[in-house]
């Protein structure tokens, strides 16, 4: 594996060859490898359950609001008997 641009431990600058950090020693064993280059962004790991975490947030059932919808069918039927009465008249 490729040393990174910056060390996943310290956050120092290391050179493209190096096989370790110049500042804290940090290496592929102790801080390189992929999982360490990511453990800083705060990711979900790969135990992560979307579907549990939904109900976690939202609970068990999300609730949609009912008696809306109605209301723009009847919206779009005037609509369209205006646009109608205007274009035959």
């Amino acid at each position: 594996m490729r040393a990174p641009e910056n060390c996943p431990n310290c956050g120092a600058e290391v050179p493209p060859n190096a096989k370790a950090c110049p500042e804290c020693g940090a290496c592929e064993e102790t801080g390189w490898n992929e999982r360490a280059e990511s453990d800083h962004l705060g990711l979900p790991n790969d135990e992560f359950d979307y579907d549990d975490f939904v109900k976690r947030e939202f609970g068990e059932e999300t609730a949609k609001p009912r008696g809306i919808a109605w209301f723009w069918w009847v919206a779009a039927a005037i609509v369209a008997a205006v646009f109608a009465v205007l274009l035959f008249r």
